[in-house]
């Protein structure tokens, strides 16, 4: 299976079309493993062929990563696969739901 490759970010940090990057790459992740697809849909309550549809919607591309944060060994398994720092698709998932980004200091 080919992985999806991820942007680089730039030197000012990951910005909201990154974000979605690192969502649809998530989703993409998601949709090849049947059964993670199927805890997916169990849980958010979706039809597979409403996907398509629903990725157009607000909020849905955060809700996917809400998906991968909400169970750490999902979330490592991905970030394995991706080569991705947890962190990252932590920030994905708050720029995409609108919260604030923690910048450099911030104590989280």
């Amino acid at each position: 299976m080919r992985k999806p490759q991820m942007p680089a970010t730039d030197e000012n940090g990951a910005m909201n079309a990154d974000a979605a990057s690192v969502a649809i790459a998530a989703l993409s992740w998601i949709a090849a493993d049947g059964e993670m697809m199927s805890r997916f849909c169990a849980l958010s309550g979706i039809e597979p062929v409403q996907i398509r549809q629903a990725a157009t919607e607000p909020g849905f591309l955060a809700g996917v990563l809400d998906f991968l944060l909400a169970h750490e060994p999902t979330l490592m398994r991905f970030c394995d696969d991706n080569g991705l720092d947890p962190a990252r698709v932590q920030e994905a998932g708050l720029r995409l739901s609108g919260g604030a980004v923690p910048g450099p200091g911030d104590v989280l």
